[in-house]
């Protein structure tokens, strides 16, 4: 199963808690492979000027199986930049897309949740509007307040470190709920995925696999 993770100026670096996933995952299930897309094959600035050097370009970048679009303070440029958002036309499907906290802004922007149910980042900092209302005020799209929301081709989950819980959700899907439970484990993040479930729902709709 191979995931690719677009990287793009002013990411939030928590984000990368999902690729961190894959790579302790990675001890469980050996054959799970990932890496690193940006327009260009050079360093991209994070939000907080972590420098990330990308594994290949738009251009040259392989098919993958699932296309984790992060978030951070840099989607409101990010959705206007015409290379990403034809890239993410283009490479979901095949893939499936996996937006996390706000790259939904992305994807909302790229038209890939037009009429979909969607969730992003709710809670903000004082003075700033919650991602959620700009989801649900700017684009044709029924935001929610979840954990995560699988329409089936495209899931988007909740915001900041809820990207955990949506690769988990993601990988329970292809290696079943004991494998993933081993995941969560060596991440010591069993309590706090049960604790997240508890308190946020996982809304799957029509498409979405049973």
């Amino acid at each position: 199963m191979k995931f690719g993770f677009v990287v793009y100026p002013g990411v939030e670096p928590i984000d990368l808690a999902a690729v961190g996933v894959l790579s302790m995952a990675r001890r469980i299930e050996p054959a799970l492979s990932f890496a690193l897309v940006a327009a260009r094959d050079a360093p991209v600035v994070f939000s907080n000027g972590l420098r990330v050097l990308p594994d290949y370009p738009f251009d040259t970048a392989p098919m993958f199986d699932v296309l984790l679009l992060p978030g951070g303070p840099g989607w409101t440029s990010a959705r206007d930049d015409e290379a990403l958002l034809a890239y993410v036309r283009g490479a979901a499907p095949p893939a499936r897309l996996v937006t996390l906290c706000t790259g939904a802004m992305i994807a909302a922007a790229a038209g890939m949740l037009d009429g979909k149910t969607a969730t992003t980042k709710v809670e903000a900092a004082p003075g700033e509007t919650p991602p959620i209302e700009i989801l649900a005020r700017e684009y044709p799209v029924i935001a929610r307040h979840a954990l995560l929301v699988d329409t089936g081709q495209v899931i988007s989950g909740g915001g900041v470190s809820l990207c955990i819980d949506t690769v988990l959700y993601v990988l329970e899907q292809a290696l079943g709920p004991d494998r993933t439970a081993q995941i969560a484990r060596i991440l010591e993040y069993g309590a706090a995925r049960r604790a997240n479930a508890q308190r946020l729902p996982i809304v799957r709709t029509a498409g979405a696999a049973a």
